[in-house]
């Protein structure tokens, strides 16, 4: 298996997208990430579903866990309005580095490999061209999972 067969389609996001559409994306779709894309259409970060939950949590909060257990419900209900206003490139944390990215040759070894070297759960599958770089799609950890077991008939065939 190559990376080229391995990559399917997946939700992407741009900077400037409204932090409230992509959390409904990866609600809805019940992501672990979503790919982040530049201007050109080029992979620039990988926003993980942790992360935006972690924009919707106080900062007093964050510091402090034990006073996550005095705030009422009826606050609790309102955290999803820490979004509003808000870009993806809002969310992304300070120290979010580029994505991981696959040659469309790499082997599922070698996508296993950069997965787990980098501990991301997706990996960008992008062809270099003369005019410039095209993402073919992503292999997500769940992804490449199904696949592997599949191989070795470790998998029920039904699923």
């Amino acid at each position: 298996m190559r990376a080229r067969d391995l990559a399917v389609e997946y939700e992407s996001v741009s900077l400037d997208s409204d932090a409230t559409e992509a959390a409904r994306l990866m609600a809805e779709h019940r992501l672990p990430a979503l790919l982040v894309l530049d201007e050109q259409g080029e992979p620039k970060a990988i926003l993980p579903a942790s992360q935006m939950v972690k924009v919707l949590v106080p900062t007093y909060v964050i510091e402090d866990p034990t006073l996550a257990a005095v705030v009422d419900e009826k606050h609790a209900d309102r955290l999803c309005q820490a979004l509003i206003g808000r870009s993806v490139g809002d969310c992304l944390s300070s120290k979010a580095v580029p994505p991981p990215i696959a040659d469309p040759d790499d082997t599922a070894l070698e996508v296993a490999a950069l997965m787990a070297q980098v501990r991301s759960p997706l990996v960008a599958v992008v062809e270099k061209a003369k005019d410039g770089r095209h993402l073919l799609g992503v292999i997500t950890a769940s992804h490449l999972l199904h696949e592997l077991l599949g191989a070795s008939g470790k998998l029920d065939p039904a699923s």
